[in-house]
């Protein structure tokens, strides 16, 4: 199995990935986490965002999500450093469920399929973070990957 993992040697060994061969290429990825809130929260859905004492739950989520998808080289260690080009979100709710799905774009060597998911689940913690002094009652889930554009093959989740 250790042939077919990018990010290992031969030997077994982790290693970031050469990308200096690839050609560059527009890159997207999307993104999606849902988080379950409790009817508690709920009641504080109003024109579109929850709001709490620490502000609009939704607007601060899209800005940290974004802080994070800029900084997942950080965060992952075999990642490597991009500039986006553009990162947004789509953030609504739907029921008890907040979905939220985050787009990333760079045109470079290697995709953003990290920057996506690490954006959508910040901005997933976020969410918890500030609506927890409502309710513990909150679950993370479903973080995935829905979509992937340039390189080597494009990928549509099909749901």
């Amino acid at each position: 199995m250790a042939d077919q993992l990018t990010h290992l040697t031969p030997e077994g060994n982790p290693a970031m990935v050469d990308v200096g061969a690839k050609s560059v290429s527009k890159r997207t990825a999307k993104a999606r986490s849902i988080v379950v809130l409790g009817n508690a929260i709920l009641q504080h859905l109003e024109g579109g965002d929850i709001q709490t004492r620490k502000g609009p739950v939704f607007q601060t989520a899209r800005i940290a999500g974004t802080m994070a998808a800029k900084r997942t080289d950080d965060l992952i260690p075999l990642c490597h450093s991009l500039g986006l080009d553009g990162c947004s979100f789509a953030i609504e709710a739907v029921g008890a469920d907040v979905i939220i799905e985050c787009t990333v774009s760079t045109e470079g060597k290697t995709g953003v399929e990290m920057e996506a998911l690490v954006g959508a689940s910040v901005a997933a913690l976020t969410i918890y973070d500030m609506c927890k002094a409502l309710s513990h009652d909150i679950v993370i889930r479903e973080t995935r990957l829905l979509e992937k554009t340039g390189g080597k093959r494009d990928f549509r989740h099909e749901s």
